[in-house]
């Protein structure tokens, strides 16, 4: 560490203030609030803290202690309101045992990719009206928020390239425990029918239990135009004319994906 025997006592009682107040990552506008007064010269001291090594500056005024390394509470701070989304909330909430090498953060502002550690992190820019259903984890200064089970599978229906990919995410559906009238929430404000009428076939087809309310409002929006099962899949396959939907990905292969007898 770099010139740690040199530490002044400002530079010690600054230390001995992120000690008290049990911070590790830190906005420079939010410490100016907490140390209030007393640290007439705090930027110059975080800078020099800095350079000893003691703390390590993530981004222009987002500071944390030089061994912290949370992704998800570091993720949040990169992106004033991100939430951790997509394929890293699947694998947090236990719907995949895939591990993503990049964070997906959901942010309302436009924010490019960047490195911090080692971690890539990706953020995608969603319209406000979608920055709902999320939920906080962790404790104290290490709090982040995810989103909520029933967000993060509507999402990765919504964005399939960011869920790690087709068939995860077709386990994962399957696995989740959901709350169908959040879904359908979460849903009318996605807006995105094509979606929703994948989420409504598998529901379907993999017997989800009470999800009537939700097949329902699905068959309420449904459209005209056929969409492709897997968005990204080949253009062949059965049309399944209740939810005009074509199965590039087949019946017996979907329940093969769950592990299911057809």
């Amino acid at each position: 560490m770099k010139e740690k025997n040199n530490i002044t006592k400002h530079q010690l009682e600054f230390i001995k203030l992120l000690d008290e107040l049990e911070i590790d990552i830190f906005k420079l506008e939010d410490i100016k609030k907490k140390a209030g007064k007393s640290f007439k010269d705090l930027v110059n001291t975080i800078e020099k803290l800095t350079k000893k090594g003691l703390l390590t500056r993530i981004e222009r005024g987002k500071y944390c202690r030089h061994n912290f390394r949370d992704e998800f509470v570091i993720s949040n701070y990169l992106a004033d309101d991100g939430v951790v989304a997509y394929w890293s909330a699947l694998n947090r909430h236990g719907l995949t045992e895939q591990f993503p090498n990049t964070v997906f953060v959901q942010t309302t502002k436009l924010k490019s990719d960047k490195t911090v550690f080692g971690v890539q992190y990706k953020f995608v820019k969603v319209a406000k009206r979608k920055r709902i259903s999320y939920e906080m984890h962790g404790y104290g200064n290490n709090r982040y928020r995810m989103t909520t089970v029933e967000k993060t599978i509507v999402d990765c229906f919504d964005l399939p390239e960011y869920s790690g990919g087709y068939a995860e995410l077709i386990r994962a559906f399957n696995t989740a425990q959901l709350n169908p009238k959040k879904m359908v929430r979460i849903c009318r404000v996605n807006n995105n029918i094509a979606a929703t009428k994948r989420i409504a076939f598998l529901a379907e087809l993999l017997q989800k239990p009470n999800f009537d309310v939700f097949l329902k409002y699905a068959k309420e929006v449904v459209n005209k135009k056929y969409n492709l099962f897997d968005p990204i899949g080949m253009e062949s396959g059965e049309f399944v004319n209740e939810w005009k939907l074509r199965l590039n990905v087949s019946k017996e292969e979907i329940l093969e994906i769950c592990n299911k007898i057809y």
